[in-house]
């Protein structure tokens, strides 16, 4: 009986299921369509269709080797399998033609069209529906890593959603500090891209609960399935995906993967500052998104107008919602997040105990959290139960830590006024001996006396990176110890400050 290519693309298709899970079979094997089944000398070629150029890639870097063993098991040592790629087309208004497309849409008319991208080594043969196919049993073409997960045909686009499934509303401690977040939060997890909080803007300072309210929207509407695609990311891991595309022509893939998410997640934006090309795509994807009526949720540690290097027309955009911030809690929240930590880690505490930790710990909920585990660590090595007097001794430098609440900008003006010199100039680009001094003076009690990264400190200064903040800091301390004039004026300088700081 005469083999057609449809018998023998089920017979690979039957060990192909056998070897992956459901989802990968339905994503990257059942588009795939089998052209013609031919001997051509010593081989027995069996052509397939695939979709889209990036379904090529995607097998070749993940299934070369079980498509390969595959083919020899149906069709014997003589095997081979052809790949046709259908031609990808853009269309003026969509950007699609069909379903068999990954490809973007015409990027916005500011931009000039994309150029065609270079062929991988070696490069498949694309047509639309003849031409000359490529061997790719006979090659494993070094393709770059996919740096985003966008599995298969774009309409049934599969989003890894990065959620922390602990972070929900339910687990979020409510207070006045952050009544206006989190019930806007809940307002569009239930309705997500519908109502006028879009796009919706959290922020707040370091450890006030940001990352748990807008994965908490995120959270919900997965499982309440108010949005298919959902895509939790911080600023940082979108940036690098961004470098990556480009290091590896694939800009447009990452640009389409983004346009077509539901709910899109941005943690500590912030951190988009000075990065211009960066700032020129998520540009191009929030007008898309926003267009389309999807919904764009961003988290900052400080008011967008405040964010150094944010270009206006994106200042203008983060506007065009809700903005709403969360403050420091206050006492009663304290003392609730408290027992509900508590209470989730199995830990019996009085009531006074409780007190004196929410009275003494005021800055933020992570400074509680750890608090309170520094607590417990401390009775189990002492072997000790949990009182106030325990609670005292083990908490004595967390206390007096804790009332430190000065900002970077509050440290670089009474670091300038000692100097004599202006704080603009210590976030300028100037290299003046007496400039670099104070500046470096500056990073060194911002990594002291506040909670910020490096990075955010670096950002502080001019947009510069936390490498600079490392070199500051160790040429103030090898400076303290050669030049005892030079310690004696940091000594100064913290004595100043640490008034300031109570």
């Amino acid at each position: 009986m005469e083999r057609t290519p449809e018998a023998v693309w089920e017979a690979c298709l039957e060990i192909i299921r056998d070897n992956v899970n459901r989802r990968s079979y339905k994503t990257w094997f059942e588009p795939i369509k089998p052209v013609s089944l031919s001997e051509e000398g010593d081989q027995i070629k069996l052509t397939v269709e695939l979709p889209s150029r990036f379904y090529y890639e995607w097998l070749e870097e993940h299934y070369y080797s079980l498509l390969r063993k595959t083919i020899t098991k149906v069709l014997g040592p003589k095997g081979r399998l052809f790949y046709k790629i259908v031609i990808e087309k853009e269309d003026p208004e969509s950007g699609f033609e069909g379903t068999s497309v990954n490809m973007p849409a015409h990027p916005p008319e500011t931009t000039p069209p994309p150029p065609r991208r270079p062929s991988l080594s070696p490069p498949p043969t694309t047509s639309s529906s003849s031409g000359t196919p490529v061997d790719l049993t006979e090659q494993a073409p070094s393709v770059p890593a996919n740096p985003f997960a966008i599995p298969g045909i774009i309409r049934k686009i599969q989003v890894d959603s990065q959620l922390d499934p602990r972070y929900t509303f339910e687990r979020f401690i409510e207070g006045d500090c952050n009544r206006l977040a989190r019930s806007a939060a809940l307002a569009i997890a239930q309705q997500p891209g519908t109502t006028s909080f879009n796009p919706f803007l959290v922020y707040g300072g370091v450890g006030l609960g940001k990352t748990h309210l807008i994965q908490a929207i995120g959270n919900y509407a997965r499982q309440h399935r108010t949005a298919e695609t959902i895509r939790y990311v911080s600023s940082e891991q979108f940036t690098n995906e961004f470098v990556q595309a480009i290091q590896h022509n694939r800009i447009n893939e990452f640009s389409t993967f983004y346009r077509h998410i539901d709910l899109l997640i941005i943690d500590d934006i912030q951190f988009f500052g000075g990065k211009e090309k960066t700032q020129e795509v998520f540009f191009h994807i929030f007008n898309a998104l926003h267009q389309a009526n999807k919904q764009i949720v961003l988290s900052a540690d400080r008011p967008p107008k405040d964010i150094p290097g944010i270009e206006e027309r994106l200042m203008s955009r983060f506007q065009w919602g809700l903005m709403a911030d969360v403050q420091p809690p206050d006492l009663e929240t304290r003392i609730a997040i408290l027992r509900r930590k508590a209470e989730d880690e199995g830990i019996a505490l009085d009531d006074d105990v409780v007190e004196f930790i929410a009275q003494h710990v005021k800055s933020n909920f992570r400074e509680l959290e750890g608090a309170l585990l520094r607590l417990v660590a401390h009775a189990a090595y002492h072997r000790r139960d949990i009182d106030l007097e325990l609670a005292r001794e083990a908490l004595r430098d967390l206390i007096k830590e804790s009332r430190v609440t000065l900002t970077i900008e509050q440290i670089q003006q009474l670091v300038c006024e000692y100097f004599g010199i202006a704080p603009d100039l210590v976030r300028s680009k100037t290299r003046k001996r007496e400039i670099v001094q104070a500046r470096q003076v500056a990073m060194y009690f911002c990594k002291q006396f506040t909670q910020h990264s490096l990075k955010s400190i670096g950002l502080h200064f001019g947009g510069r990176d936390h490498s600079t903040v490392i070199h500051a800091c160790q040429s103030v301390e090898n400076l303290m110890e050669t030049d005892p004039r030079f310690r004696e004026i940091i000594e100064a300088l913290r004595h100043k400050i640490s008034l300031h700081s109570r």
